[in-house]
């Protein structure tokens, strides 16, 4: 036999029972069920947008002809495959974006690293085998008679490709790099600008 006198615990319960009864036969939601909706949608959104896209960000730190070649390979060859292609030139990698050796306005250190570094990529030298400039020389003729595109090929290739160039902001301080130093076109940018692009990738490669 049922007691006479419901529970607080059973009245609460009821009056949540008939609450959803109205909230469904109205079409609407109840509004705890709401609310779980809304945070696992918000949830999904911020998901979304950590997914990576189609793009591929390449760190060059090396100033090596071989190493700067293998770096515009894959770069064009992704970005040839409908990839977004970035590549970040620091340190040394600036190398590979020289176009000539500036001097004047610059402190002696300054002076010094311009004097010791390429004056652009015809004298980049090879990481191994470069015997005073002679292995450069023999690879790029290697290419040249394999009809293999040169670096300087490589990289307008690239550009044509919708590769992004970007020249690290702090090394090009640090190294007292000026604007005229360099080909132009490229982005000027620093961690922040390589994260933004690596954060999106699906592949970030450091040669």
């Amino acid at each position: 036999m049922e007691p006479l006198v419901k529970t607080e615990r059973e009245q609460v319960v009821e009056s949540t029972l008939d609450d959803n009864e109205e909230s469904v036969s109205s079409g609407q939601l109840p509004a705890h069920i709401a609310e779980r909706l809304a945070a696992v949608e918000q949830k999904l959104a911020e998901l979304e947008e950590r997914l990576p896209e189609d793009r591929v960000s390449v760190v060059v730190f090396s100033g090596d002809l071989d190493r700067v070649l293998a770096a515009f390979i894959i770069a064009s060859g992704a970005a040839a495959l409908g990839q977004q292609v970035s590549m970040f030139f620091t340190f040394w990698g600036l190398n590979a974006l020289r176009r000539k050796k500036v001097t004047e306005g610059k402190e002696l250190f300054e002076k010094l690293m311009a004097l010791m570094s390429p004056a652009n990529t015809h004298e980049l030298p090879l990481s191994q085998m470069n015997f005073f400039g002679i292995g450069a020389k023999m690879l790029r003729a290697m290419m040249k008679r394999k009809q293999i595109n040169s670096l300087e090929e490589m990289i307008a290739l690239a550009r044509q490709l919708g590769v992004r160039l970007v020249a690290c902001e702090m090394s090009r301080d640090v190294m007292g790099i000026k604007d005229e130093e360099l080909i132009e076109g490229l982005d000027i940018g620093g961690v922040a600008t390589f994260l933004g692009d690596a954060l999106k990738s699906r592949v970030t490669l450091f040669v």
